[in-house]
């Protein structure tokens, strides 16, 4: 017999429970089914097709992240902090750009580094690349908006992470720069064994490997899935209701403005890095400068809010305000060399 005498759940317990993605996606069609039901159908419709387009895409990222994981690739990862610390800051760059982590999921490994003495230079150069690229997010941008733009943002990645290594570097001994870490506990020698050892390339050998496998592809299967919904249902959205002419009056054109105002609307707008690619696409469509998106996507990236409490939680205020800065700086310097070609 149900007991009526418990409590209900609280109304912030409810709001903790709920996916915010599927809650998004369901506000919106409600919204459509009341204010424009006739648009209902052709939003679904929209959103139907644009995820079967995209389906391969996504099949071969998460097949791809999935790999990685399984393998345990990630304990390369120590390698790129080893050197001197020119060859730290590139290595550093160049793995943050294009590996399937991101600076948030390898926090006591970059605050163990930091407190044996690891340069926060190459710290600085990995936080910086690391949420703009990875495998999936490279096949997901280039089956939306093109092979070029994917590769041009890897490079982005990379090249923003260079200008942050070598800028702290340069500025390494400026007050900004000085004690730069929080005060907190010294992890302790663990913090880095996850990241030890040599990766298992054929994972499949080994039954927690292939379970770990199957957990990862699930998981990204379904994280990557509703954020793609949400994306594709806005998208749709927008192409119905936003005049064309709005977005080719504020972000198109040529020149430094669109970038800039794409680079500035990027870093505190940023919703899901997946979720901005088929945004992009649809506001290049309606006239949105590829510049601007350029700069939009880099300097949202940098500055969501995973990436960025991974930062904030170990550093003092003004190195993350610098962190920051070399996000839009670069954001800015990416969307001007793509749209000079």
């Amino acid at each position: 017999m149900t007991d009526l005498t418990q409590t209900p759940p609280r109304l912030p317990q409810l709001w903790k429970k709920l996916d915010k993605a599927l809650l998004v996606t369901g506000l919106v069609l409600l919204a459509v089914a009341i204010l424009d039901p006739a648009n209902l159908f052709p939003t679904f419709k929209f959103t139907l097709a644009a995820l079967w387009h995209a389906a391969p895409f996504l099949l071969f990222a998460i097949l791809a992240t999935a790999y990685v994981q399984a393998s345990g690739a990630e304990t390369l990862l120590s390698k790129a902090f080893e050197g001197r610390e020119i060859h730290m800051i590139m290595v550093a760059a160049i793995v943050g750009g294009i590996s399937p982590f991101c600076s948030c999921q390898v926090i006591p490994f970059i605050a163990a580094s930091l407190a044996v003495g690891v340069p926060l230079s190459a710290v600085m150069a990995f936080w910086l690349a690391s949420p703009l690229m990875d495998p999936a997010m490279f096949f997901v941008t280039a089956g939306e908006l093109g092979m070029d733009f994917a590769i041009a943002k890897t490079v982005a990645a990379v090249g923003i992470g260079l200008l942050g290594g070598f800028g702290v570097k340069l500025l390494g001994g400026s007050a900004l720069f000085a004690d730069p870490l929080k005060e907190f506990t010294k992890p302790s020698c663990c913090a880095t064994s996850g990241l030890r050892g040599k990766p298992e390339w054929r994972f499949w050998r080994e039954n927690s490997r292939i379970e770990a496998f199957k957990s990862s592809f699930v998981k990204n299967l379904l994280f990557l899935g509703k954020w793609m919904v949400v994306a594709y249902v806005l998208e749709s959205v927008m192409l119905s209701y936003l005049p064309a002419e709005v977005i080719a009056n504020v972000m198109g054109g040529e020149g430094i403005r669109p970038i800039l105002i794409g680079a500035l609307v990027g870093a505190p707008a940023y919703l899901n890095g997946f979720a901005a690619v088929p945004l992009m696409s649809g506001m290049i469509s309606q006239g949105m400068a590829e510049g601007a998106a350029m700069s939009f996507m880099v300097a949202g990236g940098v500055s969501c809010i995973p990436a960025a409490v991974a930062v904030w939680a170990l550093v003092k205020p003004r190195v993350f305000a610098a962190y920051i800065g070399f996000a839009l700086t670069g954001a800015v310097l990416a969307g001007l060399i793509w749209s000079a070609f």
